[in-house]
């Protein structure tokens, strides 16, 4: 769809998806200079690199728009990304998904605002060459089959006039659009209190080093103190409840561990070259230390909670999560069947965990081994060194003739031999 389009089907208002950087103003700019009104919804998720979103608005209104408004969806998010942490739904290289899953908490949180408006046509500055831009058509057309969505990015008239951020920048200093250059031409960030996402701009140039990125979260590892920090957690039927003895609802559970992760380093920097779900690959930097933090001390526990079944079960799910958060089926059925096959699991998360930070790690620590404390652990002395418990040792000469019936046969069969290469 292109601009042409909406005009010759007589839209003269769009709604926009902005966070108020370089795409947001450049584009909101544009199409007011094309004869639309544009109405500009910034979504409250706590952005680590925003002191003041009120600043947003008014950026937005300078670049065009006739309305800005703040819309609140700091819990959803953080709903959203507990979602994330039970499932360990992180993509390849280690990467929490914490832009994936915003996507649809940004749209289900502007579409209603929209709909009062008798706005039909929602537009974002989401790259024709990138995820984000099938992660908001996809939110969009399933809470809303009428949804319409506009992507200048992918409007050859757009395309040909901005085939760069450079261009875009020019474009904003020329016209006095409020934007922060300096920043804005080396990388690209978006942010949500999840965790950051930088690319773009120098961190295209895999030659050189992302150590120029400044975190906005926390510090590098190597910047962290020296002296380590020992963090308790308590969770409770898979959601964390308390950190350090204080008991805090789950958007205060991510604010603290923000926190204090952040100042060890705890999920600062990390490099993923991943394969976008285009077909194409591209270089991300990523800052999450709540997830990181949460997500490890979650992981603690479900080693002690899952057999080996349930553990193969819960991987495999975990994987299919994952994928399903980055190209954008938040909302669709297989992975709601997905997150439903999880809740049995889920569920039996109770423990209180002891955790390490230092220089970026989380360490295991401790955790309370009681049966009030982790009720559902099946951890035993049945694999003890210095204890009997209730396995025999003798029990397993059985156990190993069976499993030997099968080996020796194939030896004799297919004539494997020590000898072989490997």
């Amino acid at each position: 769809m292109n601009w042409r389009e909406l005009k010759d089907r007589n839209v003269t208002v769009v709604g926009g998806a902005v966070s108020g950087g370089l795409d947001s103003c450049t584009v909101s700019h544009w199409l007011r200079e094309k004869g639309f009104e544009v109405q500009a919804f910034t979504v409250d998720l706590g952005q680590p690199d925003e002191e003041n979103l009120d600043a947003i608005a008014d950026r937005m209104i300078a670049c065009g728009a006739s309305e800005a408004a703040i819309i609140p969806a700091r819990d959803a998010l953080a709903q959203a990304g507990l979602k994330v942490i039970q499932a360990q739904a992180r993509y390849e290289g280690g990467y929490w998904n914490t832009t994936g899953i915003a996507r649809p908490v940004t749209v289900g949180a502007i579409l209603p605002r929209l709909r009062e408006r008798g706005i039909e046509v929602l537009f974002h500055g989401a790259t024709g060459r990138g995820n984000d831009q099938v992660r908001f058509q996809l939110a969009a057309n399933m809470m809303d089959a009428n949804a319409e969505v506009y992507a200048p990015w992918r409007d050859p008239e757009f395309v040909e006039q901005f085939p760069g951020r450079q261009q875009m920048i020019e474009y904003c200093e020329v016209n006095g659009l409020p934007i922060r250059p300096a920043r804005e031409s080396r990388y690209s960030t978006d942010a949500n209190f999840l965790g950051l996402t930088h690319e773009a701009g120098d961190l295209e140039d895999v030659t050189i080093s992302p150590t120029f990125v400044e975190p906005g979260m926390g510090v590098w590892p190597w910047d962290a103190p020296d002296q380590s920090q020992v963090v308790t957690l308590r969770w409770e039927r898979g959601v964390p409840v308390a950190l350090d003895g204080e008991p805090l609802d789950v958007e205060g559970m991510f604010e603290a561990a923000n926190r204090i992760a952040g100042r060890h380093g705890v999920g600062i920097g990390t490099h993923v070259v991943e394969n976008r779900f285009v077909g194409v690959k591209s270089r991300g930097i990523y800052e999450s230390p709540a997830m990181e933090l949460l997500g490890q001390s979650y992981e603690y526990l479900l080693q002690f909670v899952l057999d080996r079944r349930a553990r193969e079960l819960f991987d495999h799910v975990s994987k299919v999560i994952s994928v399903q958060i980055y190209q954008g089926y938040w909302l669709d059925l297989a992975t709601t069947s997905a997150l439903a096959a999880l809740e049995p699991m889920t569920r039996l998360v109770s423990g209180t965990v002891s955790v390490r930070l230092h220089r970026g790690g989380v360490y295991f620590d401790a955790v309370e081994d009681t049966p009030s404390a982790m009720p559902h652990s099946l951890y035993t002395d049945d694999s003890s060194m210095e204890a009997m418990g209730t396995y025999d040792h003798s029990d397993a000469e059985g156990f190993l003739r069976v499993l030997g019936i099968s080996a020796k046969n194939l030896g004799r069969k297919q004539g494997t031999s020590f000898d072989r290469e490997v």
